[in-house]
């Protein structure tokens, strides 16, 4: 690795000593001192954030090195820098950069080393998605928290902020400065396909106080760039932007009461980044375009009404919500135009570095448009200290990912969402002595964060750990007439049956059912949506986890067995199955083991 030294002789004199001083505005003049030599094609480079297949930036598996010829046209990481001069580069797991703490950190390490030994070379700023609960890019050993709709119910804001602190100083420890979290939208939308249970939740104050708490601890002592996401708000959609075009209908009224207050809170928290949302959002811009292209959106309102002057960042642009309207040419243009900085994860590098560059030399955009987007990019960076310290150590990594201390205080947080929806005839907690036989089944989705799963196998180590006898059997999100037969035969033999539901469907409820109809005490767990209590009127006992990870697994084990009391809240409406306009449950909803 290189030394210090050689680093900061690699960053062209000015931008060394851009760390130095207090403010980030304070080197300014350094900054701009150092956008003034920077070529053209250096400035657009800079204005990317790509992936890159590999768990290495100059020796990728033969497999990565395909994937990245054929998406990319260069062979590795290192080269694509060389090509492009990314300013950033994100992470995935399904693009093989996070095996293991050290892997991460030695590929960060590889990535510096690759930018800061080209010409005028700038350090590059890693980023994730690393929401914690359903979406994460760093598995374990890190250490892997609760889900945002989770930390909703445990309704801590100490919590949110312990969550920041520990997930950034473990994100900073392999070289990760950036990352696309908190998710700042109100999730008022049951039916959301892509939020959910991503959201804090359906209080908008509620979802601002948790979001700028976290925005608290990872920009603190952890110093990692946090991310409002997706302005301006994701949360009532039955779109899934990904796949399609999603359309808000909320009057600009209902935007500044409900969508607007996380965002303003995330500002004035001084939040680093801001990203934007593929969707239609009409009462903002009537034009049809999307918000990540919309100039009335991020340059009116955003940078105007909400004095925001960060980094925003796009989505990802190979997203099918931005890719609807323009082609793949047009939309890196647009979005500069709109008022982005950092134009994510393009499908094509090639066709969209060169279609900024033509812009420029077209006419379209001025290069003082790129410098002023540059200027941001460049104090984030500064602000990150990354011209002082690029590198990050294996000692590092050993002192601070996953350590006991990190996991202790994940397993307490978890503790503190499980939220008791049902417990008729106080059948919670179960006994060890009259309900020491257990069966676990339901649904086994694929584990959401590198977790080891699958669900029912987790639940049945953590029930026989606590003392129970616990049999796993995985019955699927859409268990057939025979696995259900499966399932009564063998819930025959248990004195009680944990069962797993998932966003329910017909199946699994005519599962649930017949397994409360052949009178066995049944526990059923809703492992990502809470609404699924209100489609299983008869069982007589229910819990909600928020997601499947392991770690809210476990906590819910404790809950079923009484070393933990249910604690959480729920942080959105249950809406009745047979009349959606009536609550079941509302929002502050929760049992104790007290009543």
């Amino acid at each position: 690795m290189p030394s210090r030294r050689t680093v900061l002789a690699a960053t062209a004199g000015a931008a060394a000593s851009l760390a130095l001083s207090g403010t980030a505005h304070a080197n300014d003049h350094r900054l701009r001192s150092l956008i003034s030599r920077m070529t053209l094609p250096e400035k657009v480079g800079q204005l990317f954030v790509m992936r890159v297949y590999g768990h290495s930036a100059t020796a990728p598996d033969q497999a990565d090195i395909d994937s990245n010829l054929q998406e990319i046209g260069v062979r590795t990481a290192a080269e694509m820098i060389a090509k492009y001069r990314v300013g950033g580069i994100i992470y995935f797991t399904w693009a093989h950069n996070t095996r293991d703490p050290h892997q991460i950190a030695d590929l960060s390490n590889g990535i510096q080393r690759a930018s800061l030994e080209q010409p005028r070379g700038l350090p590059v700023l890693v980023s994730t998605d690393q929401e914690h609960g359903i979406v994460c890019r760093v598995g374990e050993p890190a250490t892997l928290f609760p889900g945002a709709m989770a930390m909703g119910a445990g309704g801590s804001r100490g919590d949110a902020r312990a969550l920041g602190r520990i997930a950034g100083q473990e994100l900073r420890a392999i070289g990760i400065r950036q990352n696309y979290s908190p998710v700042a939208d109100v999730n008022v939308n049951p039916a959301n396909p892509v939020i959910g249970v991503r959201s804090f939740g359906s209080d908008p104050r509620q979802v601002a106080a948790l979001v700028a708490a976290e925005v608290a601890g990872y920009q603190g002592a952890a110093r990692v760039a946090a991310t409002a996401k997706h302005f301006p708000g994701h949360g009532d959609t039955a779109v899934d932007s990904h796949y399609g075009f999603p359309v808000i209908t909320h009057s600009r009224e209902l935007w500044e009461d409900l969508d607007a207050v996380p965002f303003r809170a995330a500002i004035r928290a001084g939040i680093d980044s801001i990203m934007t949302a593929h969707i239609q959002f009409p009462a903002l811009d009537a034009s049809g375009d999307p918000a990540t292209l919309s100039r009335p959106i991020l340059t009116g309102i955003l940078r105007g009404e909400l004095g925001y002057d960060g980094v925003v960042v796009t989505d990802s642009l190979g997203m099918e919500g931005v890719r609807t309207k323009y082609g793949d040419d047009r939309v890196p243009v647009l979005a500069l135009k709109a008022g982005v900085d950092q134009l994510l994860n393009p499908p094509s590098l090639d066709v969209a570095w060169n279609a900024v560059l033509n812009a420029v030399r077209d006419g379209e955009l001025t290069e003082a448009r790129l410098d002023e987007s540059l200027l941001r990019i460049l104090r984030l960076k500064a602000r990150l200290r990354l011209f002082e310290e690029p590198y990050v150590s294996p000692s590092g990594v050993t002192r601070t990912v996953g350590t006991r201390a990190h996991l202790s205080a994940a397993d307490r947080i978890a503790e503190r969402t499980t939220t008791l929806l049902v417990n008729e005839e106080r059948l919670l907690p179960l006994s060890r002595r009259t309900h020491r036989k257990l069966l676990v089944l339901g649904a086994d989705p694929a584990s959401p964060s590198g977790t080891t799963g699958p669900p029912t196998g987790v639940l049945a180590a953590a029930l026989t750990e606590l003392g129970f006898t616990a049999t796993a059997l995985s019955t699927g999100t859409a268990p057939s007439a025979a696995v259900v037969a499966q399932a009564l035969a063998a819930a025959r033999d248990a004195d009680a049956v944990i069962v797993g539901t998932y966003n329910v469907t017909a199946a699994q409820k005519t599962l649930v059912e017949q397994l409360v109809a052949s009178g066995k005490p049944v526990v059923a767990l809703a492992i990502r949506n809470p609404y699924d209590v209100a489609q299983l009127p008869t069982v007589p006992a229910y819990l909600a986890t928020y997601s499947w990870t392991d770690v809210e697994l476990r906590a819910a084990s404790r809950v079923i067995a009484g070393k933990a009391a249910p604690r959480g809240r729920l942080p959105v409406p249950v809406q009745r199955a047979d009349d959606p306009a009536k609550v079941l449950y509302p929002v502050g909803y929760g049992l104790s083991y007290g009543r």
